[in-house]
């Protein structure tokens, strides 16, 4: 039989994906553990094999899973946190749900299977079930902060673990409770009544906050006023440094054995997991390395591609191409998209793997415009970030250690990129070293309160002559009196010393990578 000559070509629907194993797009080729230590490569490896069940049904085929739902449950009955009635006529239960996490040592094997009855908030009635809500949540710039002071002066990181913390939460408000799924018959009508506060609920983290935080200022913690996350304490030479998000506490110093001390008076009040060295925060994982500590979030990345389906496509070699118009009006070739939830959830998750990943910083900032309306072509933007993502998920931050003597700043406005309007994204060069300035202001009181105050002034390297000369001159005139006043807050600063601007050529200006 003679063998055909023509040439087989598949349906152009698979461009976007791995159909033949023989050409190497696959995963295997950019994500490589060959370099990563023994520890680390344990971490990466648990990190990508575990499995978080997502309801009930799925936990309670796995034995891990069941002890740690019973461990949960014990643990409430033990801490008193409700009691079991029939509901009173005119209220409304609130129902319930599992919710499972898995959790890991500093080597990166796991460490426990955690379960958690989580109560549904959204259920809850303003003024019936809950008044203030409000609870501090540490901002991930002082996290970066904390970690390069840590680097820097070679100080020792530590994660703690609060097990069951919102059930310190004192409960002022009467609420009422589903039966947790698989402990009672599904006909028991009955309810629980709260009598502490539980996960879920609105006003829980409110509540478990105030507990903590007057337990660390009792222990001689200062609470920063530019973070509200961020407690420090300095006695006797030694200096002592916690960040708080919900119920994981980072913890530094400059003396080891002043925190060991402060481990075991936390425990005197909670209880309280040592999880060792800082290593998963946040979704954020933390690897030492010769010269540092690298921030990265492979796994959550990987996650990402998973959930969009994208895991086997073929990689981009760029986020975003150069200089492409990106417009915001519909049109039959180009109509909105139906289903808007799933383009914002898409967007939400970009926006937080920035905090790694600046190399996709202006792809997300452009397509994070058009949240309530997305038309077609945004989401194929967006799809081809994830597509670049998979060509290096495990890409990251370096910080290493040097010796920092100033804080630097490069500021940049994207003049006239919006197609519809023909407005900067920042209106002008003025108005960005504006938004730089306060956020410079911001971060120096984060610095003073971490004792790290030898950064003023600040250098702000802009490309525009123009912007540095209005911020100089004290001076208004036909140039810059359409300006709101509010802006000119850039030149008090210049003249109290607090920053200092400098001419950058737009070649070595580094802020361009996010423009």
């Amino acid at each position: 039989m003679r063998r055909s000559e023509r040439t087989s070509v598949f349906p152009n629907k698979y461009n976007e994906f791995v159909v033949d194993s023989k050409v190497k797009y696959g995963l295997e080729k950019f994500v490589s553990y060959s370099n990563l230590s023994s520890e680390n490569l344990c971490f990466a490896t648990e990190l990508n094999k575990a499995f978080e069940p997502r309801n009930y049904r799925e936990a309670c085929k796995d034995q891990h899973w069941i002890e740690a739902m019973n461990k949960e449950m014990k643990a409430l009955y033990d801490n008193d946190t409700w009691e079991i009635t029939e509901l009173p006529l005119g209220r409304k239960s609130i129902g319930g749900k599992w919710v499972f996490k898995i959790k890991y040592r500093s080597s990166g094997d796991i460490e426990r299977y955690k379960a958690r009855y989580v109560v549904k908030g959204y259920n809850q009635k303003e003024g019936i079930d809950f008044d203030e809500t409000f609870s501090p949540v540490v901002k991930i710039v002082t996290v970066r902060c904390l970690i390069n002071l840590a680097v820097q002066n070679s100080w020792p990181l530590f994660q703690l673990d609060v097990n069951n913390a919102f059930l310190y939460g004192d409960l002022s408000e009467t609420v009422y409770m589903d039966l947790p799924e698989g402990y009672f018959s599904p006909n028991d009508k009955r309810v629980c009544r709260l009598k502490k506060s539980l996960y879920g609920l609105k006003q829980a983290p409110r509540q478990w906050n105030a507990k903590l935080t007057h337990t660390l200022i009792e222990h001689g913690f200062k609470q920063s006023k530019s973070d509200y996350s961020l407690f420090t304490k300095s006695e006797k030479g030694s200096f002592i440094v916690l960040l708080v998000y919900v119920d994981d506490i980072i913890v530094t110093g400059n003396n080891v054995n002043s925190i060991e001390s402060f481990k075991k008076f936390l425990k005197t009040k909670f209880q309280i997991k040592d999880l060792g060295k800082h290593k998963y925060f946040l979704g954020i994982e933390v690897v030492d390395t010769n010269k540092g500590v690298c921030l990265c979030q492979r796994k959550y990345c990987l996650d990402l591609l998973s959930e969009f389906g994208l895991l086997a496509c073929k990689p981009s070699a760029i986020p975003l191409e150069q200089n492409i118009s990106i417009t915001n009006e519909p049109t039959d070739s180009d109509p909105l998209i139906d289903n808007i939830t799933e383009y914002q959830k898409l967007i939400g998750k970009l926006i937080y793997l920035t905090h790694t990943r600046p190399d996709i910083a202006y792809s997300v900032h452009c397509l994070s415009q058009f949240m309530h309306k997305p038309l077609k072509s945004h989401l194929k933007i967006a799809l081809k970030v994830l597509r670049y993502l998979k060509s290096a998920p495990g890409k990251g931050i370096h910080v290493i250690k040097n010796n920092v003597t100033s804080l630097d700043v490069y500021v940049d406005a994207d003049w006239a990129k919006c197609v519809v309007t023909r407005k900067s994204v920042t209106e002008a060069e003025y108005r960005a070293i504006a938004s730089a300035t306060s956020e410079i202001v911001w971060i120096l009181k984060i610095l003073q309160d971490l004792n790290w105050e030898h950064f003023i002034p600040a250098k702000v390297f802009c490309d525009s002559q123009a912007a540095i000369k209005i911020a100089a001159n004290p001076v208004f005139h036909e140039r810059t009196k359409h300006l709101e006043i509010d802006l000119h807050f850039v030149r008090d600063k210049i003249i109290s010393g607090v920053i200092k601007t400098y001419k950058i050529s737009s070649a070595n200006q580094v802020a361009d990578c996010f423009d």
